[in-house]
Order: C-alpha cells, then sequence, then structure tokens
C-alpha cells in the first residue's frame, strides 16, 4: 500500500486537492516502485474523482502493470484514462452485474469479475486469490482511505510504502479510514524496514506485523 502525506497524515484537502503534496523526486521514486509490481489496485472512487492512469511513466520498465479496480456497481467510466491496449485491466464487482454494463466493459477490452461479499461489495479475498490465479504476485495499492482502510482491517496489507512531505495540511483526508478502535490493543502495528530521504521528503517502508487480523470490513 503506497501512500503520500503530509508530516500530520493528510492525504488531500478536504475538497480532495493533493496535486501535489509530495515532491517531483518523490513521485517518480514512487513510479519506480510501482513498476515492480505485476498490478496496480485502486478503487472506483479514485478513478471518478481523478480519472488516474495509474502507468509508469517516471522510470524505466520492461512493461507495464496490470489494473485492478475495485468497482462494486460498475460505475467505471468506458472513456477512462484506464483503458490501454498494451495493459490488461481487471474489474471486480459485487454480484448480480448489470449485463450491459459488464458488456460495454468488456468491449473496452476489460476483465469484469464478479465476487460479491457483505453488502453488495467486493470479496476482497476472493479477489486476491482471483488475481493470485492469474499471475499476479505482487499488488501495489493506491486508492483512497477507505478501501486503505477496508484492506487494512481485512488484514491483508503486508507492506506500507509512505512518503512524508515537510507540510502540514490540518484538516483533510486520511491515510486510512477505519475505526474508531476500542482499545489501543486493536491498532496496526509496523515494524520500520527502512526510512530514507528522497528530495525533501522522507520515503518509510514498514511492514504489518504479523497476528491475528482485525475484523474484515467491506470495500468499494
Amino acid at each position: 500500500m503506497k501512500v503520500a502525506a503530509s508530516l500530520d497524515g493528510r492525504t488531500a484537502l478536504p475538497n480532495g486537492d493533493s496535486r501535489w503534496i509530495t515532491s517531483p523526486q518523490a513521485r517518480a521514486d514512487g513510479h519506480a516502485w510501482r513498476g515492480r509490481a505485476d498490478a496496480v489496485l485502486t478503487g472506483i472512487g479514485t478513478v471518478l474523482a481523478d480519472d488516474p492512469r495509474l502507468d509508469v511513466r517516471l522510470a524505466p520498465v520492461a512493461r507495464q502493470p496490470a489494473l485492478v479496480v475495485l468497482d462494486s456497481r460498475l460505475r467505471t467510466p468506458l472513456d477512462a484514462q484506464l483503458f490501454a491496449p498494451e495493459r490488461k485491466l481487471h474489474i471486480y464487482c459485487g454480484g448480480g452485474a448489470d449485463a450491459g454494463l459488464v458488456g460495454g466493459l468488456a468491449a473496452r477490452g476489460a476483465r469484469v469479475v464478479p465476487l460479491g461479499g457483505a453488502m453488495g461489495r467486493v470479496d476482497l479475498r476472493a479477489m486476491l486469490q482471483d488475481l493470485h490465479a492469474e499471475g499476479v504476485r505482487t499488488l501495489h495499492v493506491e486508492a483512497g482511505a477507505e478501501l486503505n482502510g477496508a484492506l487494512l482491517q481485512a488484514g491483508l496489507v503486508d507492506e506500507v510504502l509512505l512518503y512524508l512531505a515537510p507540510c502540514l495540511l490540518g484538516e483533510g483526508r486520511p491515510m486510512a479510514q477505519f475505526g474508531p478502535l476500542a482499545a489501543l490493543s486493536q491498532m496496526h502495528v509496523l515494524a520500520f524496514d527502512s526510512v530514507e530521504r528522497v528530495g525533501p521528503d522522507l520515503r518509510i517502508l514498514s511492514r504489518l506485523r504479523p497476528g491475528e487480523a482485525p475484523a474484515e470490513a467491506p470495500a468499494e
């Protein structure tokens, strides 16, 4: 899970503006990490808000990672920048997907997979199992607070790659949305692997410590 944030842990202003919190050096470094993955995962909220490409442009790569979108109600626009002929696109939705929407996305080259979970949301564990069957071994997450929180609550995050900029935003959007926790014993505990300067920013690589995963949460 990759996150770019201010020193006080904000990933965007309350209106969603986040360009740019971190430096060009940090963004280029983030692209290099993105390029190491087999696939990049994001949520439909990010797609609708930012229309991202989520490809690797700022670092040399032999191939572009595949794309994965968590889209429970199939709201991905047919003209989204995610569609590219040279990249595989997996879209996971809830059960009972509309055949017309599935057909439209499939016609644009997407592989649409219904994996209904609780409350019509996508079953996150089933999604990871399906991606593994498709040859994905390393999944790089660049998503919003809701999906980040759902993955953490489900115990499905191994590493957190955090870029911290030397600035303070005050009120704004968090890195991950979960809780409130009833006790400190429920917090997600990490161990630092490395802390390095990247331009004016800090790159912190940390791993979730093994242990009992919190109760599973729904996703987008």
